[in-house]
């Protein structure tokens, strides 16, 4: 295996996550067995296996309650700090989630983390999807796009208290959330602050990912999807000021085997072993969770029975087949203008250490020789996957 600190030194390059199963059920709702364990020990192991073979981010679940096979969930902030004392170089993006998080106590969380890490702690913020999970500890079920405003003055609070000047402190008068003259310290190890991460399909979630967050997070789609959602939210972001600040991450399941028949042959097993009675409660909620989106472009709005199987359409990624298609796949994805790589996979105890030794390496000699600059040459060599229909 190539020098890990060769293959990531290229400021440009490319960056690569992986979720971790804090919770249960790993990262498919199916039945298929999976060598993927959700305790702390198990996850130790895979962040300490993630960045040594290169991966620069994992990204913690923040769940509250069971939901489509999640029996146990282990709290995300929490867990995150831990995965960091285990690890030197790996940054940790822990999940959050307004309502039952107060942006001053995530602030105060964040920033103390940042000091124990020396620098290596991020967010996630997630507006929520799961209604049950809401009336269940208590908290207000919001409509989709109050969600969403609710989590856009989150981060705004989160950026304001920690980048406030310390002799006048953070104030904020919102319809969610205020602040008078809140001084924090210590303030973050990192400059101007820890990043923010946010996902999301629909209008609301564009605006807060092109307002106020530095990282947008998107499901997987098709071509013509991937590419319209990122000049979308790149154009809302120039109008707010901040084209120059928001960087994409796209969600993808990989299964890399010998030929590409053999990965297929594991996404149909994945799939055909579906847990039906979960993939059918997750779609039931995510429908009522996007129901009041004002234009049907929320999360999940155009996904079938097959892609509900992995939590947010990772199958779409279509980073299933040789290790040569799947890195000819991740340029491509590159020269659309995805900034990030948000990997899941079956076998977490095999599959990660399989991505940084046969895959990695082969995306940055690719890298290296000019490719993932070019979108109409990348989408000649590879994009016919991408279509719309494509099976």
């Amino acid at each position: 295996m190539a020098d890990v600190a060769q293959l990531n030194s290229d400021p440009d390059r490319l960056l690569f996550a992986y979720w971790v199963p804090n919770v249960s059920g790993g990262l498919v709702v199916s039945k298929i067995p999976q060598r993927t364990s959700w305790d702390l020990k198990s996850n130790l192991r895979y962040a300490q296996a993630a960045e040594k073979v290169g991966f620069e981010y994992a990204l913690t679940q923040i769940r509250f309650t069971a939901s489509y096979g999640a029996s146990n969930q282990h709290e995300s902030v929490s867990f995150s700090q831990a995965l960091l004392h285990g690890t030197e170089k790996l940054k940790l993006i822990a999940a959050l989630l307004p309502g039952p998080w107060n942006p001053a106590v995530a602030a105060k969380q964040i920033a103390s983390i940042d000091h124990y890490s020396e620098g290596r702690i991020a967010v996630n913020i997630v507006s929520g999807w799961f209604k049950g999970e809401f009336t269940a500890i208590g908290e207000w079920w919001l409509d989709h796009a109050e969600r969403y405003r609710r989590s856009n003055e989150f981060m705004r609070c989160l950026r304001g208290i920690w980048t406030a000047p310390d002799d006048e402190g953070f104030t904020f008068a919102g319809d969610f959330y205020r602040f008078r003259n809140y001084k924090l310290s210590p303030k973050p190890v990192q400059q101007p602050h820890p990043e923010i991460f946010q996902g999301g399909n629909s209008d609301d979630a564009r605006d807060n990912g092109a307002e106020v967050a530095d990282w947008y997070f998107m499901n997987g789609n098709d071509l013509d999807g991937f590419r319209a959602q990122i000049l979308d939210v790149k154009a809302r972001a120039a109008k707010a000021g901040r084209e120059e600040h928001v960087r994409f991450a796209v969600n993808g399941f990989v299964i890399v085997r010998e030929t590409e028949a053999e990965a297929i042959k594991v996404l149909q097993e994945i799939q055909g072993k579906a847990d039906v009675e979960a993939v059918e409660a997750f779609a039931n909620a995510v429908k009522t969770a996007g129901a009041s989106t004002n234009n049907k472009t929320g999360m999940w709005a155009t996904s079938s029975f097959q892609d509900l199987v992995q939590y947010n359409d990772g199958f779409k990624t279509k980073l299933i087949g040789t290790k040569e298609q799947v890195a000819e796949r991740i340029v491509l994805l590159k020269s659309l203008g995805v900034n990030l790589v948000l990997t899941a996979f079956l076998h977490y105890e095999d599959d990660i250490e399989q991505f940084g030794r046969e895959v990695l390496p082969l995306v940055r000699q690719l890298e290296g020789e000019g490719r993932g600059k070019d979108a109409a040459f990348e989408i000649g060599q590879t994009g016919a996957v991408y279509q719309k229909h494509t099976a």
